[in-house]
């Protein structure tokens, strides 16, 4: 897409440097500079199509309370 943008003189030479330095033009710079301001995409990880997911299940009468103990008991030294 193209567009028309003014800019001041100072936001000119400001892009003008910044292009300099990153050896880039200015239309670079200034796409570079929409790209930094806009906010990021977020990627959203469903873990539900993840072949581990629910790949676990408790047997019938599972206590997971009894379980926690247990899994405390392995690393607490009072049993």
């Amino acid at each position: 897409m193209r567009t028309i943008v003014d800019f001041s003189k100072e936001q000119i030479a400001a892009l003008d440097s910044y292009a300099k330095v990153k050896e880039i033009s200015r239309a670079e710079a200034v796409r570079e500079s929409v790209a930094a301001y806009l906010p990021r995409k977020t990627v959203k990880t469903d873990f539900r199509n993840h072949p581990a997911f629910a790949s676990w299940k408790p047997p019938k009468n599972f206590d997971s309370v009894e379980s926690v103990r247990k899994l405390r008991a392995e690393w607490d030294h009072r049993g």
